[in-house]
């Protein structure tokens, strides 16, 4: 699941065929039957991360601030002259363990997906979305029985969502965070984003997403291309 989720990160950003069209219905396919997601809901939240990166309610990646956290050196200075004590952020670096990783587990995020699409009226996204959950149940039902299928399902998401936050955030929580100041581009695409080390493991664990400065300055880039 990790990996299709890094998968599908390619063919939305149009980097792996010649032709848009082939990315997109692709795309559909891997995000919609292998992970059950809707690739419209990863689109509209995702370019706009790409837009304006780490800029506060503009960039839906930290939208944590501040009823989790307090990011970015501005933003905390901000929420400490307003004495807003919605979290005990002085212990965030304790309690982000329990609160970060697991983001995308609970049952508000799979009802939310469903919800996006139905609302927005993205009757394909959905039909996609459908046959990874008809072949999930019809696979494993028989063999683990409804509680246990929850289970598993429950489990498979908890380790994917550990996954997936440590590798988006360890790129981009370090940097700049702020409102927006309507920097140029390029300068807005560095402040936000950093590399980490390259090695063989790394670059499989993260999808290459190790390489998120040239992610973000390259967005069509295909991901072996990165380190050249």
């Amino acid at each position: 699941q990790a990996q299709a989720g890094w998968l599908q990160h390619d063919f939305g950003h149009l980097s792996v065929f010649s032709t848009s069209r082939w990315n997109h219905w692709v795309h559909k396919f891997v995000i919609g039957h292998l992970k059950g997601a809707p690739a419209s809901w990863w689109n509209h939240l995702h370019f706009q991360h790409h837009a304006k990166p780490n800029c506060f309610r503009k960039d839906p990646d930290v939208n944590m601030h501040p009823l989790f956290f307090a990011l970015g050196k501005t933003l905390s200075v901000e929420l400490g002259e307003q004495k807003k004590k919605f979290m005990p952020y002085n212990h965030q670096h304790k309690y982000f363990f329990i609160i970060g990783p697991p983001a995308l587990v609970p049952l508000y995020f799979q009802w939310y997906i469903f919800y996006f699409v139905v609302q927005r009226k993205q009757w394909v996204d959905l039909a996609w979305m459908l046959t990874f959950y008809i072949r999930f149940f019809l696979t494993y039902l028989p063999l683990l029985g409804v509680k246990s299928i929850l289970g598993l399902h429950l489990l498979v998401r908890f380790i994917e969502s550990n996954w997936f936050v440590w590798i988006t955030q360890m790129n981009h929580i370090p940097m700049h965070i702020d409102y927006d100041k309507n920097v140029d581009w390029f300068s807005t695409q560095l402040q936000a984003t950093c590399n980490v080390h390259q090695s063989f493991f790394n670059d499989w664990f993260s999808g290459h997403l190790n390489f998120q400065i040239e992610h973000h300055l390259f967005p069509t880039m295909p991901r072996h291309n990165y380190w050249k």
